[in-house]
């Protein structure tokens, strides 16, 4: 069984002091609803920015929340200027990553191949990467979105160990902070589309076992139709995880 996966990207968004504040208003009302106390049923992740990382651990060690890294480079260490180590988030006992969000291929030209490198580095250091895949509104008008997403998906995964785990994140790109969602229908046939790329590139183990995530314009007045479709494994978050009440609200989404 998969577990049923919410995640907070929260991009470039709070400071140390303002991410200790939510904490503090999030995480008793997280831990009295009771929701997330078997991983294995439910997990609640955070993406934080690369300066909260230190202080967001902290504040969630002996919680049932994970934080994790918005980016990442394929080497260890070197002159690369500004970015994140792999070696350095295993030390701080990162347990994921995220790789491809639409962001990072949009604004800052990050490519397939780039990805796939991330998504071997993460595995060499024992981080588990989210894989964000996801159409343009032209792409989608054009009948391309099948084909983009299991390229997309195909091409991050080329590089990867096999042995170890991943999670995919559906994210049309067209609906990300516009306020336009796609229907459940839409986002339960490209979810079908990922599982069975995955049973092609990998096996029916992999396909079962990985938790594909729905990522666009997700909220509280949403989420519960979106997460009955069957592939739907969870939703990755963008705006609506910048407030404790709505946040916590989409972590309590029933999964039929």
């Amino acid at each position: 069984m998969r577990p049923f996966v919410v995640a907070a990207n929260w991009k470039m968004h709070k400071s140390p002091a303002e991410t200790g504040a939510f904490f503090e208003a999030f995480l008793p009302k997280l831990e009295a609803s009771g929701i997330a106390k078997d991983p294995a049923f439910r997990k609640v992740l955070f993406f934080v920015p690369a300066l909260d990382l230190y202080v967001a651990q902290k504040l969630v060690k002996g919680s049932h929340v994970c934080v994790g890294a918005q980016n990442v480079y394929w080497e260890t260490k070197g002159a690369f200027t500004g970015e994140n180590s792999p070696a350095v988030l295993a030390e701080l006992a990162t347990p994921y990553a995220l790789v491809g969000h639409s962001e990072r291929r949009a604004l800052f030209g990050e490519t397939d191949d780039q990805t796939a490198k991330k998504v071997k580095a993460l595995h060499a250091v024992g981080i588990t990467p989210m894989l964000c895949v996801g159409e343009t509104l032209e792409e989608r008008e054009g009948g391309r979105t099948n084909e983009v997403i299991v390229r997309q998906l195909q091409a991050g995964l080329a590089e990867r160990d096999a042995t170890k785990r991943i999670i995919v994140a559906y994210e049309p790109v067209w609906a990300i902070g516009t306020g336009k969602v796609a229907t459940p229908d839409q986002a339960g046939e490209a979810h079908a589309v990922l599982r069975k790329a995955l049973a092609t590139l990998g096996s029916a183990a992999l396909a079962d076992a990985t938790p594909i995530l729905y990522g666009g314009s997700v909220k509280p007045e949403n989420s519960a139709e979106i997460a009955r479709q069957k592939d739907i494994d969870g939703f990755l978050v963008g705006g609506a995880s910048l407030e404790v009440d709505s946040f916590l609200a989409l972590c309590q989404t029933a999964k039929a």
